[in-house]
């Protein structure tokens, strides 16, 4: 149950001070066998609540959080934000020009650094927002940084759906494998195991080696991650039963292709929830049902609303359109940038993702608006075609890019990752073509395969499609 704000005062300050009552229970631990107890989040957030007092950061102001140590990083992103200030997650290992571009977007009043030691920043802060909250810098699809202020009631109202929705209650405890400076982690891992009284294992970097046996060391009892970790532990040797108390592993952040949940899960024994959301949201917006879920959905929406439409007018089941989405977690319009029709006097967002809803309403995606291909007049979804190759288990990773064409606009090219580079690889290509030949229709299937090393990813593992393109084969020379 979370306390109400009161005048002046944080709902996330009141929770924190109410889950203090769990003494020295757990709230984070890493791998090294380290913790945070909440009673520590509770004295860490009076510390600096007066800190910034003294400093001149009143209530509302925007405060840089850069701490290297992971457990450093956690607590004082719940001490920001229990002490009414606005939290500007940044990367630790981000260069110092990052820092100041952010800064210059933010506004911020001062800085967390190591030792959760606050100071102050030149420069006039924004007008502060009036509320504890979250400012992050998203760029989409368009590359252009547009600032996302997510206050304390989209954060916790998130937060509470997830815990309804994966039973995140005392008791549990989840491993997260996300950056801590992404809305993924902060709302799906930090505040729904505050919310709901559980522990959270947080990690600097997913490890391949020894991850099972973090996994049954710590019994974990849900996991947090994205499609290309999956990936990894879907190709490599699994554990040697499933474990004991794992109910689920979560995937967020960027699309999983139905071959690697099914590989994965055939491997671990451990069933895969896979999710959709945006920074614009507080993160998540949908998910599969536990137990129920469908491969290839995005599931049903949680504590929102979704709708898929063409113009202004929504489209019959299976259709694709637009998909849109409004609700308590949504923001209202951009703090910075974005543009001014992105969020409609009704309160719908336009997510610039394409998909379908089915009678049942699970929501499929089919890609961005942006990355849709246009082959002599057909449109070709570069999902559906990475969807396919990715049903090979001879792949890591595959990606589909429009590149011009002199007669036809544009083709779908595919660049794929194989599950192994040690010299195994001939006919490779060809297999794929057979499979393209077999599944998809011949305006679908790509002109080229290519193959390479790695894709250029981002650090939850979502392909920069942008940066996709002949220079990777020039690389891999």
């Amino acid at each position: 149950m979370v306390p109400a704000r009161l005048a002046g005062g944080s709902r996330i300050g009141r929770l924190l001070t109410e889950r203090a009552r769990l003494g020295d229970a757990p709230l984070l631990s890493d791998r090294t066998g380290r913790v945070v107890t909440f009673a520590a989040v509770e004295r860490a957030r009076k510390r600096l609540a007066s800190a910034c007092a003294e400093r001149g950061v009143g209530p509302g102001s925007g405060v840089l959080l850069r701490p290297r140590d992971i457990l450093e990083y956690a607590t004082g992103f719940f001490a920001l934000l229990g002490a009414g200030m606005v939290v500007v997650p940044l990367d630790p290992a981000a260069p110092a020009e990052e820092l100041g571009r952010l800064a210059g977007i933010a506004g911020p009043a001062a800085l967390l650094g190591d030792g959760l030691e606050l100071s102050p920043r030149k420069g006039p802060p924004r007008p502060p927002e009036g509320s504890a909250g979250v400012f992050l810098c998203t760029s989409g699809t368009t590359g252009t940084p547009k600032g996302v202020y997510l206050d304390e009631d989209r954060l916790l109202h998130v937060a509470g759906q997830v815990c309804s929705h994966h039973g995140i209650t005392a008791g549990e405890k989840g491993l997260c494998l996300l950056p801590l400076y992404h809305v993924n982690a902060e709302v799906v891992g930090l505040l729904s195991s505050l919310l709901g009284g559980a522990e959270l294992v947080v990690e600097e970097r997913f490890h391949r080696t020894g991850f099972w046996e973090l996994v049954e060391r710590e019994e974990i009892t849900w996991i947090n991650a994205a499609p290309a970790i999956l990936a990894v532990l879907a190709s490599t040797a699994g554990p040697q039963a499933p474990p004991a108390r794992v109910r689920f592993a979560r995937s967020a952040s960027a699309p999983l292709a139905a071959g690697t949940m099914r590989q994965f899960e055939e491997k671990t024994g451990i069933r895969v929830l896979e999710s959709y959301g945006m920074t614009e949201a507080a993160s998540m917006i949908t998910a599969n049902p536990l137990g129920a879920g469908r491969p290839g959905s995005v599931g049903l929406a949680v504590g929102a609303e979704v709708r898929v439409v063409e113009g202004p007018h929504r489209v019959a089941s299976g259709e694709v359109g637009r998909v849109q989405v409004r609700g308590p977690g949504v923001i209202a319009g951009y703090a910075v940038g974005g543009g001014a029709d992105a969020i409609d006097a009704d309160g719908w967002l336009e997510t610039n993702d394409l998909g379908y809803l089915d009678q049942e309403g699970f929501l499929y995606l089919v890609g961005r608006s942006d990355d849709v291909i246009n082959r002599g007049g057909e449109k070709v979804y570069p999902r559906e075609v990475e969807e396919v190759l990715m049903a090979s288990r001879e792949l890591a990773a595959a990606v589909v890019v429009g590149e011009p064409h002199p007669i036809l606009g544009g083709v779908p090219v595919a660049y794929v990752v194989p599950a192994r580079l040690d010299g195994s690889l001939g006919g490779l290509v060809a297999r794929l073509e057979r499979r393209c030949r077999s599944e998809l229709s011949s305006y679908k299937r790509p002109s080229e395969i290519h193959v390479v090393e790695a894709l250029p990813v981002g650090p939850t593992g979502k392909v920069r499609r942008r940066e996709v393109t002949p220079s990777l084969l020039r690389a891999a020379r």
